[in-house]
């Protein structure tokens, strides 16, 4: 079986893409020197790299990756081999045109980019599998390789295709998901707007048409895309545990909402030996240490808890934003730090020496242009010191306090056209939801809905519009056993296949939410209306209103004003042994944090206090003991209570009491016993 750890990897992962290739030879000692200063564990080589390891069809030249490989083992650094599947040389693509991916306009991308691959053709298909066989065989078991990594960001910037090959690809698809096609016109309701099909050969993808296409079809043409790139990545994989047993296979996921829309990561994370994860800041006047927060919980989730490992971020501004600010002074520890804390196994980085050329030559990397003489590699250096001192925390996992549903399919389906209001985003309401958690100070797990929640005392729903059967019994079983649940509007309104559930909103959720929806009434841009409590207090909300009628449930809550004005706004229901509580407006953060008090009360959660607003405390634990992360994304110095005694790691000193924790710094303790 594949190791689910890095192989001969025996601290932190520490390093980035190194792309040598964009350098002369006489620069490669030098590299490696700086590695060797810096701490550098291990880096990912080979990524972009198909034209040169095959610079025309069938002929190979690998000299350059052998002295390479020489280097980097005879140096002690651990090396992350890419399948340079997501960029085809030209000669391929002069070869095979139709490899390019069509839009759904009939557009044909050109070369000249990264990623533009039509994933259901089959010259691509053999051609990866022939570079990837090729690679395996020469390097499948040298001493330096520690694990390989398919492909680069599945799903980014182009995850459909919807050319002929495509058609007959999702044909065979559909005949393979649901047998007859009239199990497909069930699915589908092609009822609606005659468009019934009476063979698989009428189906073509969703392409462009006069007005909306079919939501249903729409919505399995995602699956169908996500599917078909995963099934390239098991083609990669099972040549690689093939020729390279014991060394484990990955591929570098975005799971940060903000991110990536077109993968299904729940179906990726059963695929992968090790989740690896790509993070960057969005500069969107969020506070980007949330979103980062979010996006290590969600990638830990997704790897089922298990340790995993950051494969990439940046170590000061990116490239590809509007305005790309540079990172504070501290910044990139603290970040790398807050993805350790959260479950990753070490902190990589794109890339290790800057580009001179190219597209991303503004993009910060661990060498900056300007050298060693600058604060950037100052901090790398102090980075790579931090880490080597954590190494203990190696195998460790993250421990949650409370989960949030999210489901990707339910994600796509919610963002398909006509929809009752475009201002609500299921994002926005993630986003919203997990920040009141992280102000509260409360770990996170992600779950998806039909997932085993018994362990977790409060679950929250922000966007679930599309729920299974299934997953409307997980819920309601959850509650009868104990458990506090929060539902958010809009949920629970559509099946797997776009539709809607028989007999009143929210379908599944019904019984344990104690409640029924008459009818959606979403308020105009800018409008707002008043909620008031049973003590006279008042909150307001916005994008969204429902007529609820209660069938069990208590009304907290009631719309002071507005179409829905005297029906419940905030519901409480008690089923079995636990609680259920439904928002039917978009309230904001005080209203959210209020929400949540009460279920938090509710569930019996422990409170978290004496910790300051942007000061995170995050716990990791297993064989090699417990550890504290504190870490303080504030101006001010902070002092963290702390109910156990032990030793701060990046400091050596003891820690008892309260854990001083200066401005911008993080502190890690491993607690005693």
């Amino acid at each position: 079986m594949p190791e689910t750890t890095p192989r001969g990897l025996t601290r932190l992962a520490f390093g980035g893409d190194y792309n040598p290739e964009q350098w002369p030879e006489s620069v490669w000692q030098e590299d490696v020197r700086l590695m060797r200063e810096a701490g550098v564990t291990m880096v990912s080589v080979g990524i972009f790299s198909w034209a040169l390891l095959e610079p025309s069809p069938g002929e190979y030249d690998f000299g350059w990756m052998d002295r390479l490989f020489a280097l980097l083992h005879e140096n002690g650094i651990r090396v992350d081999l890419g399948t340079p599947t997501v960029c085809p040389p030209v000669w391929f693509y002069r070869a095979h045109p139709e490899a390019l991916p069509v839009t759904p306009q009939g557009a044909r991308h050109e070369f000249g980019s990264r990623a533009a691959i039509c994933h259901s053709n089959a010259d691509y298909r053999a051609a990866a599998a022939t570079i990837t066989t090729r690679l395996a065989e020469r390097y499948g078991d040298h001493p330096a390789l520690a694990m390989w990594h398919v492909h680069n960001e599945y799903g980014v910037p182009v995850s459909a295709c919807y050319c002929d090959s495509c058609a007959a690809h999702f044909r065979r698809w559909l005949e393979s998901a649901y047998g007859t096609v009239d199990a497909v016109n069930e699915a589908w309701g092609t009822a609606f707007w005659g468009q019934r099909y009476a063979d698989f050969g009428q189906i073509n993808p969703p392409r462009m048409t006069p007005t909306s296409v079919n939501p249903a079809q729409a919505l399995d043409y995602k699956r169908f895309a996500d599917a078909t790139m995963r099934e390239n990545f098991r083609m990669e994989r099972d040549i690689l545990h093939r020729l390279s047993p014991g060394v484990p296979v990955t591929t570098n996921f975005m799971t940060a909402l903000s991110q990536c829309d077109s993968v299904d990561y729940w179906a990726w994370g059963r695929e992968v030996d090790i989740v690896t994860n790509d993070h960057y800041l969005i500069t969107d006047g969020r506070r980007t240490h949330v979103n980062l927060a979010m996006a290590a919980d969600l990638t830990r989730s997704v790897a089922g808890g298990a340790p995993w490992i950051l494969l990439e971020h940046s170590t000061s501004g990116v490239n590809w934003q509007a305005r790309n600010p540079a990172k504070a002074p501290g910044q990139m520890a603290r970040n790398s730090l807050a993805h350790v804390a959260r479950g990753s196994e070490g902190a990589m980085f794109f890339q290790w020496r800057q580009s001179r050329r190219g597209a991303e030559k503004f993009h910060s990397a661990m060498v900056p242009h300007g050298g060693t003489d600058t604060r950037v590699w100052r901090e790398v250096v102090q980075l790579g010191a931090a880490l080597d001192s954590l190494s203990t925390v190696r195998g460790t996992r993250t421990q949650a306090d409370v989960a949030m549903l999210w489901d990707w399919h339910s994600w796509w389906a919610q963002n398909l056209d006509w929809r009752p209001s475009e201002d609500h985003d299921p994002r926005e309401r993630a986003d919203a939801f997990y920040e009141v958690l992280y102000d509260r100070h409360l770990t996170v797990d992600f779950a998806h809905p039909e997932a085993d929640l018994s362990a977790y005392p409060l679950v929250v729903v922000p966007a679930l519009y599309l729920m299974t059967d299934a997953a409307g019994r997980n819920l309601r079983q959850y509650v009868e056993n104990g458990g506090t649940l929060v539902v958010s509007y809009f949920s629970g309104i559509v099946d797997e296949h776009d539709a809607v559930h028989e007999g009143a909103h929210p379908g599944p959720l019904r019984d344990v939410l104690g409640l029924t929806v008459e009818e959606f009434s979403p308020l105009l841009q800018d409008q707002l209306v008043r909620i008031t409590g049973p003590d006279g207090s008042e909150l307001s909300g916005d994008v969204w209103t429902e007529f609820v009628v209660p069938r069990g449930a208590e009304t907290v809550w009631t719309y002071a004003d507005g179409l829905a004005a005297g029906h419940p706004a905030v519901t409480r229901h008690r089923l079995g042994e636990g609680t259920a509580w439904y928002v039917s407006t978009r309230l904001g953060a005080e209203g959210l944090d209020a929400l949540l008090g009460w279920a938090i009360e509710d569930a019996q959660v422990a409170p978290r206090v004496d910790l300051p607003r942007d000061v995170e405390v995050v716990r990791r634990a297993g064989e090699s003991g417990s550890y504290l992360f504190a870490i303080n994304h504030t101006a001010s110095d902070a002092k963290v209570p702390l109910e156990t005694p032990g030793t701060e790691l990046l400091t050596g000193e003891r820690a008892a009491g309260r854990l001083e924790v200066p401005a911008g710094a993080v502190r890690v303790v491993r607690l005693d016993g």
